[in-house]
């Protein structure tokens, strides 16, 4: 088995006291999420972060600072995943959007809420190590990232 890559991107979107996330089924198990995905041919981080949102949930957003860049990896599958999580503000919930065919459920939880669900129903440890970030405030500019596009 070789080592596999995942660049992805998440979005933490905040609306008074709750949190935009997904449910899904990851190997026949309804698990939590942030939108998220990956990242594609020819686009920036940020612009892949607006597109996973917008797919996975109707929201068009707008990506205001990077909350961290998260790594996992898994020695059983050997997969190794590169996560940019952003804050993002809502711009409009775009009606009758067709989301994701992968996703179950859009849903709003206040901190509280999404702390009592069961660890092993996040979709990854890095669901709640970035909302835990944004909570305490960690905030990057996406300065950061350069990206350039050469055509």
């Amino acid at each position: 088995m070789s080592w596999v890559q995942h660049i992805t991107v998440a979005s933490i979107v905040q609306k008074e006291d709750k949190f935009l996330f997904v449910e899904e089924y990851v190997k026949k198990k309804l698990v939590i999420n942030q939108p998220a995905g990956h990242l594609e041919e020819n686009e920036s981080l940020q612009e892949a972060c607006i597109r996973e949102t917008l797919e996975e949930t109707g929201y068009l957003v707008e990506a205001l600072y990077l909350v961290g860049i998260y790594h996992e990896y898994s020695s059983v599958n050997k997969d190794m995943w590169l996560r940019f999580c952003f804050a993002c503000k809502v711009i409009k919930k775009v009606e009758n959007y067709k989301i994701d065919d992968k996703i179950n459920n859009v849903i709003w939880l206040t901190e509280k809420e999404f702390n009592l669900k069961p660890n092993d129903t996040h979709r990854s440890n890095m669901v709640k190590k970035s909302l835990q970030d944004f909570i305490l405030g960690k905030e990057y500019k996406t300065q950061l990232i350069s990206y350039e596009k050469n055509d």
